[in-house]
């Protein structure tokens, strides 16, 4: 609770700054102008079954987002944005996260109790470099959304359990990596806007706004397989065996 209070009352300071910021150097004119097109978007949502509240919205939309792009304190916060992501991203190079989840005995569970939690095997990553300990562990079902970073996750030092497993990975910038085993039936669909894909034999060099699909021969048919989803915006896929 205390991390997160800590994170809400930065985010606030930080808000405060840029208004200031904005305000020192054009004035109240962008801030009136905000609370403006704010109040189209508000009124057009509610009247939008009429052509007057469809006009309303999509006027407030786009002036509102036009005007944010044009402060000061935008951009200066694109920039300070932009060189953390760079040092962020340099540090990782140098010394990757390496993921290191503890096997722990189930736990004894009540018989009024359905479910009980699981430590998940890779977490949510804003900005840096993860990947899955080079040494032995236990496979839990990936499903993380990622910043700035690259990961990477390797089958090869798992047992998966019978049936099918999961890797779900959304990503804003970055590359992916996955390498699975050649006894392993896969099944992996891939979307991007901008960026390259490696599936096997499969290369695609120049991928524009693109959805891929690929399956194993055996993959209905296996008692272990794994299901790969990833999407993201600007970065390269690379699926290899091992």
């Amino acid at each position: 609770m205390k991390t997160k209070t800590d994170k809400v009352s930065w985010l606030l300071i930080i808000g405060v700054i840029l208004l200031l910021l904005e305000i020192s150097f054009h004035g109240m004119g962008p801030i009136f102008f905000l609370i403006l097109t704010a109040g189209c978007i508000y009124v057009g949502r509610k009247k939008y079954d009429k052509m007057i509240g469809k006009l309303l919205f999509w006027f407030g939309v786009v002036a509102f987002a036009l005007t944010i792009l044009n402060t000061m304190a935008f951009k200066f916060l694109l920039i300070a944005l932009f060189i953390y992501a760079v040092i962020q991203f340099a540090q990782s190079k140098q010394d990757p996260a390496y993921i290191t989840p503890d096997i722990q005995e189930p736990q004894t569970v009540a018989r009024d109790q359905a479910m009980f939690k699981r430590r998940p095997l890779l977490k949510n990553n804003l900005f840096g470099r993860q990947q899955t300990p080079e040494h032995a562990y236990e496979w839990n079902d990936v499903n993380i959304q990622c910043g700035i970073g690259d990961t990477v996750i390797d089958l090869g030092n798992t047992v998966l359990p019978k049936g099918e497993s999961t890797i779900v990975i959304r990503s804003f910038v970055g590359n992916i990596k996955i390498l699975v085993p050649y006894e392993l039936d896969v099944s992996i669909g891939h979307s991007v806007i901008a960026g390259t894909s490696r599936i096997f034999e499969h290369y695609e060099s120049k991928m524009f706004n693109q959805c891929l699909s690929y399956q194993s021969a055996g993959f209905e048919q296996s008692h272990h397989r794994v299901k790969i989803i990833t999407s993201m915006m600007i970065g390269d896929l690379e699926v290899k065996r091992t």
